[in-house]
């Protein structure tokens, strides 16, 4: 068993599967040794939205977080997919997440927490990245966050 799967079983996260086939739709690209994970949402294994709403409208900062968390598992279970075993994993480059934002909501870096604390407890250092956290005004399925990565990968 890997470092990072026996870390993951540490923290008591089981990565969701997901049937890829037939979606038409490219969760990630690797060019050289960065991978490129598409934006990701915060759905379940068979691609319902988990949380959905504007953030301060809808749902709230808490549940936001809860649901950039389940962003940063289905973005695992994707770069896991992809590259065969998370211990691959060099470093999280960057990420970006886009909160699906009420007109009076400007707290988007907490939202994006969620996704952040995850990649740190699951790889410590190697997880820690640079971010962008911006608001939107609408998001697929009206969820509260996207979240995309680009992740160094080791041969």
């Amino acid at each position: 068993m890997s470092e990072t799967s026996k870390r993951l079983e540490q923290l008591g996260i089981q990565l969701p599967i997901r049937d890829r086939k037939g979606t038409g739709k490219v969760d990630a690209v690797l060019y050289g040794d960065l991978l490129y994970v598409s934006g990701t949402l915060p759905v379940d294994q068979e691609g319902k939205a988990v949380y959905t709403g504007k953030v301060g409208e809808d749902i709230t900062v808490e549940e936001a977080y809860q649901a950039a968390r389940l962003c940063g598992l289905n973005i695992l279970a994707t770069i896991k997919d992809y590259i065969g075993e998370l211990d691959r994993v060099d470093y999280v480059v960057k990420c970006l997440g886009l909160v699906n934002s009420g007109k009076e909501f400007f707290s988007q870096p907490a939202v994006m927490n969620g996704f952040s604390d995850l990649m740190v407890e699951v790889f410590g250092r190697r997880g820690q990245h640079a971010r962008s956290a911006m608001g939107a005004f609408a998001l697929p399925q009206n969820v509260p966050i996207v979240v995309e990565a680009i992740v160094k990968i080791r041969p």
